[in-house]
């Protein structure tokens, strides 16, 4: 887990919403929607998962989220996002089929239907429902409540419904077009918040049930009354009017504002854009200028419709941008407006918290740890660690923190040159030599702090160059590890004594990631250096041997020691000329006379 996300986890909201995955890429590789995405979100990151869950998260670099009011509208935006990015990782929703809708048709004799396309045909459109056993239950209820035509073609005598008293009969009697529109505005009102007069009434017939022990009626109503709930619950993903639009939502604090940005397309919530940003302006008209560069300058098409906020100069911000600015009063529009307000503040929300977090793990950290060694704040830290096999290839390496932040355009690779076999505390002497002779020949800045990675051998070391060969009275300290290769002690003073760093502590784990680092810089660069050892041999550095050569000894003598044996002849007779011949074997047979 990287540090973005594990910094990300520990702010996320504990509100419903929807969760969007990427890739290295920036891909949207999956979206998922939770009552708490807290929770749900952390459990990707947490415990074990079956083979598809983990091939997810190894590919996961980052991820966004858009919190809703409710878990309902969690679900249907989850099921927009879904069709508008095809993620690679989401099997279900991806299909053609949408959530059903209510639908009061706009014929002569209109009737209700259940429907999952809207379309452009003068009807009414209510939804869409997630639940779709609640609406075709609730339309079950309409029908009972009110007689609208049943039929899909006209019949030449009424039917059943019409002696149910669900249907008028338009068929063989007379129905005018203000008894339809009458009944259609019952129904309208319903579907549009009316419904509570209605569920007071069956409530009051469930309680009489109750007590009359018919609690099979009981039930029927009271999952009725269920039914009428769930199917009203209000939602703001979809808009039936299909209008499109762009919803504008904007907080601010602190010196920085946030804009988040709903794009409704075909009346669904498909995207949304997010700008964070210091301001040093009014923030209204921030907000404006905003705005009209979005259009202007980041060429973002125009929808039909700008939502924004209130106090917001609509027209103004018409004039400028030359399309329908709306500011909302009431209904869906207008929690639209406020739920992008809300992600806008929760975005700012996050970046605070993030800023604090960081702070906490960095410089907050830094003048702790120079509390506990009773030094200055150790503004700029740098750390030293040797790495070999053996003897071999003896190298070390250093890393440079500042404020508690790795600046990796100041780290130092070393090669170890005047050091014999495995000896870490001459390595150590002759890397911080070089080093510091170097800081004070080029006048470069000195270090607050060295940290060395080792105990009191390599801190004595490390000390007798800095005071007695250089004359630097510089703040010095060494990190021990335990059996497991993990920091474990911090070493300070001219004889060293053990500081005492709480184990949970910020400072702990800032002095842990720097000797984590460090190892990490020297590993590599000794791994780097044995893999080109490996590969280019002792024949690279004799004059006249190029790759081609290399290849062609190798290939016929198949080691350094058959070519070591071979003659001058041996060599010539591959085509190589006599002098480079005679200057291969006199540099490989000379490899092999002791060092004095």
């Amino acid at each position: 887990m990287n540090t973005n996300i594990k910094e990300k986890l520990a702010v996320l909201p504990d509100q419903p919403g929807c969760y969007l995955m990427k890739d290295k890429n920036e891909t949207i590789i999956y979206v998922g929607k939770s009552k708490v995405l807290k929770n749900r979100v952390r459990s990707y990151f947490t415990g074990a998962h079956d083979g598809k869950t983990q091939r997810l998260v190894r590919e996961i670099i980052d991820f966004e989220y858009i919190v809703t009011t409710s878990d309902m509208e969690a679900l249907i935006l989850e099921m927009n996002l879904i069709k508008k990015y095809d993620p690679k990782y989401n099997v279900l929703l991806k299909d053609d089929k949408t959530y059903p809708y209510l639908k009061v048709t706009a014929e002569r004799h209109p009737k209700l239907i259940v429907t999952r396309k809207v379309k452009k045909d003068k009807g009414k459109y209510y939804g869409p429902y997630p639940n779709v056993i609640a609406a075709r239950e609730t339309k079950k209820l309409l029908d009972r409540l009110y007689p609208l035509r049943k039929c899909n073609t006209m019949p030449d005598r009424v039917c059943l419904y019409y002696h149910m008293h669900q249907c008028l009969g338009p068929c063989e009697f007379p129905v005018s077009n203000e008894t339809n529109q009458e009944i259609v505005q019952s129904i309208t009102s319903f579907l549009s918040g009316g419904h509570k007069e209605i569920k007071k009434d069956l409530q009051q017939q469930m309680y009489k049930a109750s007590e009359e022990l018919d609690f099979e009626r009981a039930k029927e109503l009271r999952d009725q009354i269920e039914h009428i709930e769930s199917v009203m619950e209000q939602q703001k993903m979809t808009l039936n009017d299909e209008v499109d639009r762009d919803v504008f939502g904007y907080s601010y604090d602190k010196g920085w504002m946030c804009v988040q940005v709903f794009f409704i397309r075909q009346g669904k919530l498909i995207e949304r854009d997010v700008a964070l940003f210091p301001f040093f302006d009014d923030p209204e008209e921030t907000f404006l200028s905003y705005v009209g560069r979005f259009y202007l300058h980041q060429n973002h098409p125009y929808p039909k419709q700008v939502l924004v906020p209130v106090g917001t100069n609509s027209e103004v911000l018409e004039g400028a941008i030359d399309t329908k600015v709306v500011i909302p009063m009431r209904g869906r529009k207008k929690e639209l407006v406020k739920l992008a307000k809300k992600n806008a503040n929760l975005a700012l929300e996050e970046k605070f918290a993030l800023i604090e977090r960081d702070e906490e793990r960095t410089i907050k950290a830094v003048e702790t740890l120079g509390e506990h060694l009773n030094i200055e704040t150790p503004h700029r830290i740098e750390a030293f660690d040797n790495s070999n096999i053996q003897g071999t290839d003896p190298v070390s390496a250093m890393v440079v923190f500042i404020d508690g932040k790795p600046s990796k355009k100041d780290y130092r690779k070393y090669k170890v040159r005047d050091v014999k076999g495995p000896d870490d505390y001459d390595t150590m002497r002759e890397v911080i030599r070089r080093r510091y002779t170097r800081v004070l020949k080029e006048n470069l800045p000195l270090p607050d702090l060295i940290v060395v990675d080792g105990g009191k051998g390599q801190m004595t070391a490390a000390m007798d160059v800095l005071e007695n060969e250089l004359g630097l009275d510089i703040p010095l300290c060494g990190l021990a590890k335990d059996d497991q290769h993990k920091t474990s002690e911090l070493l300070y003073g001219e004889t060293p004594l053990l500081v005492n760093l709480d184990r949970n502590s910020q400072e702990f784990y800032l002095v842990q990631r720097i000797q984590d680092e460090v190892h990490r810089f020297a590993i590599s660069f000794h791994r780097q250096l044995r893999g080109k050892g490996a590969i280019q041999s002792e024949l690279d550095d004799i004059p006249g041997v190029g790759q081609k050569r290399r290849r062609l000894l190798l290939r016929h003598f198949k080691s350094v020691k058959d070519i070591k044996d071979a003659s001058i002849p041996d060599l010539t007779r591959l085509g190589i000329p006599e002098p480079v011949a005679d200057q291969i074997l006199t540099h490989l047979n000379e490899e092999e006379e002791p060092a004095e």
